[in-house]
C-alpha cells in the first residue's frame, strides 16, 4: 500500500514470551507449582502496553485509536471481545475506539496494517496490541484449536496436529525439488536457539542447541506425526514454539509526533505494507510460498525499494523449512539456495543479513496473535540498537518483517527504513 503520510513507530515492548522450558513457565515439576499461576491474556497484554506507554513516554491519552491480534482467545481462555479487554487493563483507554484483528498467526501483522490504516485516513497516534494464551489446554488440543486456521472441513483429517503435517508435506517437496538434507533444514534451528540464548524475552532463552540433535530424529527429537507419508519430514525442534505472551508498539504520523514531542530520528518509519490473501486449502505449489511472494512484490514496489536494499528481517519461521522457503519468496535467495545462506552464516546477527536476530518463531516463540507486533518491534530495536546481547553490530537502513497466516493464506509484509 502506498502511503497518504509518513509513518513511524515510535516505540514498544514484549512481555517476556513462556511456555514449557522456560525457567518461569509453572508446571507439574516447578519449585513453585501451586503457590503461584502463569499470567493470564488480560495480564499478559497489560503488561506489554503499559511498558510500551513507558517505554516510549507516550501517554495513554494521546492514542486516538487502537487494534488487539488475537487468533483463538475464544477457544483457549474463553475470552473474545479483545478491543474491550484492552480498554479494561489500560483504563486511560477508556471509550477510546478499539477494536480485535484475527488472521491465524498473521493476527498481530494485521493489526499493524490496521492502525496505519487509520493513520492515512486521519488519526495521528496508534496502539497495536497482539497477545496470545495457548499453553492452557493440551498439546492434542490446542492442535485442533490451531487447525482453525486451515480449511478446517478439508484438511484437518491430515494429521492429529494439522499444521506440524502441512509443513511436513512442504517440507518432504522441498527436499525433492532441491535436493536439500535435513543437515542443511537444521542450520535454521541451531541459528534460532543461539540467538534466542541472547535475548532475555525469548521463550527457549534457557535451552542450548546443537546440529546434531537438531539433524536427527530420536527418543528426545522425535518425528511426531501420525501420517505415514509426511511423519519423516519433521521433528520436535523444527517446530515453532507454543507460548504465552504478548507485544504493543505505538505508531504515529509526522503531526502525531510533533504532538508527543517526540523527534523522527528517534524512530524507525514503516514504508509501506503488502498484504495478500489466497484461499484456505488452494496451495498452489508447495515449494514456493505464492501468496508472500505476492505480498512482498507490493512492499517493494510502493516502497521503491528491492530485496537486495534490505539489511535486516524478521521473518515468519512457523516451522523451519518455512523460513526458508520464506527468505526465497522475498527474494533473500534464489528457489532451493536458502539453506545455503543459512549455512554460511549470511543470516547470523553478524552476517550480511541478519534473519530473525532474537530466535525467531521457533525459539524466540510463537504467542500467536503478538507474533506480527513483536516482528515489527524487533525491527525497530535493531535499528535503534536496543538488543544488548543480540545487537546487530553495524548500522541498519532498510529493514523487512513478514507475518504469515495458516499455510501462507494470509501474509503480510511491512518494509522500514531508518531514520537517522
Amino acid at each position: 500500500m502506498k502511503f497518504r503520510r509518513r509513518i513511524f513507530v515510535v516505540g514498544g515492548a514484549h512481555t517476556t514470551y513462556i511456555g514449557k522450558h522456560h525457567p518461569d513457565f509453572i508446571w507439574k515439576k516447578h519449585p513453585d507449582f501451586g503457590e503461584r499461576e502463569n499470567p493470564t491474556l488480560e495480564e499478559f497484554l497489560g503488561e506489554a502496553v503499559q511498558k510500551a506507554f513507558e517505554n516510549t513516554g507516550v501517554s495513554p491519552d494521546a492514542i486516538e485509536k487502537g487494534y488487539v491480534g488475537n487468533f483463538a482467545g475464544e477457544l483457549f481462555v474463553n475470552q473474545g471481545h479483545l478491543g474491550s479487554l484492552l480498554a479494561r487493563v489500560a483504563p486511560g483507554l477508556e471509550k477510546k475506539p478499539i477494536g480485535r484483528t484475527e488472521a491465524a498467526c498473521a493476527s498481530g501483522g494485521i493489526a499493524v496494517t490496521a492502525c496505519i490504516d487509520a493513520l492515512n485516513a486521519g488519526h495521528d497516534v496508534v496502539l497495536a496490541a497482539g497477545a496470545e494464551v495457548q499453553t492452557s489446554v493440551n498439546a492434542r488440543a490446542g492442535a485442533d484449536y490451531l487447525a482453525r486456521a486451515s480449511h478446517y472441513a478439508t484438511e484437518r483429517q491430515i494429521d492429529e496436529f494439522t499444521f506440524p503435517c502441512l509443513f511436513a508435506r512442504r517440507a518432504k517437496a522441498y527436499k525433492e525439488a532441491y535436493g536439500v538434507t535435513d543437515e542443511d533444514i537444521a542450520h535454521t534451528v541451531v541459528k534460532a536457539y543461539s540467538n534466542a540464548n541472547k535475548n532475555p524475552y525469548a521463550h527457549m532463552r534457557a535451552v542450548s542447541m546443537t546440529l546434531e540433535h537438531a539433524s536427527n530424529a530420536g527418543p528426545k527429537n522425535p518425528n511426531f506425526l501420525q501420517n505415514e507419508a509426511y511423519r519423516d519430514h519433521l521433528k520436535i525442534t523444527d517446530c515453532s514454539q507454543v507460548s504465552d505472551g504478548a507485544s504493543a508498539v505505538i505508531l504515529a504520523t509526522e503531526e502525531g509526533l510533533a504532538k508527543l514531542g517526540v523527534k523522527p530520528e528517534d524512530c524507525v518509519e514503516i514504508l509501506s505494507y503488502g498484504h495478500a490473501t489466497s484461499g484456505l486449502g488452494n496451495v498452489e505449489e508447495l515449494t514456493r510460498l505464492s501468496n508472500a511472494e505476492a505480498a512482498a512484490a507490493t512492499a517493494y514496489a510502493d516502497a521503491g525499494i528491492e530485496a537486495s536494499d534490505i539489511q535486516i528481517a524478521e521473518v515468519h519461521d512457523c516451522f523451519s523449512i518455512t523460513e526458508l522457503m520464506m527468505m526465497e519468496a522475498l527474494g533473500f535467495a534464489e528457489p532451493g539456495k536458502a539453506a545455503e545462506r543459512v549455512k554460511n552464516g549470511d543470516t547470523a546477527i553478524t552476517g550480511d543479513l541478519p534473519i530473525n536476530t532474537g530466535g525467531g518463531l521457533v525459539a524466540f516463540g510463537h504467542p500467536v496473535g503478538a507474533t506480527g507486533i513483536k516482528q515489527v518491534l524487533e525491527i525497530f530495536r535493531q535499528m535503534k540498537k536496543q538488543c544488548g546481547d543480540y545487537q546487530v553490530p553495524r548500522d541498519l537502513t532498510y529493514g523487512l518483517t513478514a507475518n504469515m497466516g495458516g499455510d501462507d493464506r494470509t501474509t503480510v509484509v511491512m518494509t522500514y527504513r531508518n531514520v537517522q
